[in-house]
């Protein structure tokens, strides 16, 4: 039986005739994008150029410090990818975000004392008591909540 199965999975991939990718010419493309948005400090902008397998382009950015960052690329097939980038000062304040009053309540000891932390008797002593309704100690400690 796996002989048969052999044999037909082998003659499937015989079957099957490797193509070659067709080429489809020379890969051309341009575009550019850039977003201001002076509410959140967002101000980027990119622009990209590519015929066949050369592609340069150029990014800029407005750091979170204030500075502009400028990142010219370029990229083939001789030197693979390469990167400038220069940082300069600007005047441009980035809004920061305002911090949020974190509420945390102060954990504080029980203003009436507690009761003392009670010890398990032996099993045979627990065995042999019979409690009566209302002849017990319920012990509980402070809580914390917490409110983000």
């Amino acid at each position: 039986v796996s002989y048969l199965l052999c044999l037909c999975l082998v003659s499937a991939a015989w079957a099957i005739e490797l193509q070659p990718e067709p080429d489809y010419g020379p890969v051309a493309y341009e575009f550019h994008w850039s977003v201001n948005d002076p509410h959140t400090g967002d101000i980027k902008s990119q622009k990209e150029v590519r015929k066949d397998d050369k592609v340069e382009g150029v990014y800029e950015l407005i750091d979170s410090d204030g500075y502009r960052r400028i990142v010219h690329y370029k990229a083939d097939d001789h030197n693979g990818f390469e990167a400038i980038v220069q940082r300069e000062p600007t005047d441009i304040k980035i809004p920061q975000p305002e911090p949020k009053k974190l509420l945390a309540a102060k954990i504080l000891s029980p203003i009436l004392p507690v009761a003392p932390l009670v010890h398990y008797a032996a099993p045979k002593a627990i065995l042999k008591q019979e409690l009566s309704s209302g002849n017990y100690v319920s012990v509980s400690g402070p809580t914390a909540q917490y409110k983000y």
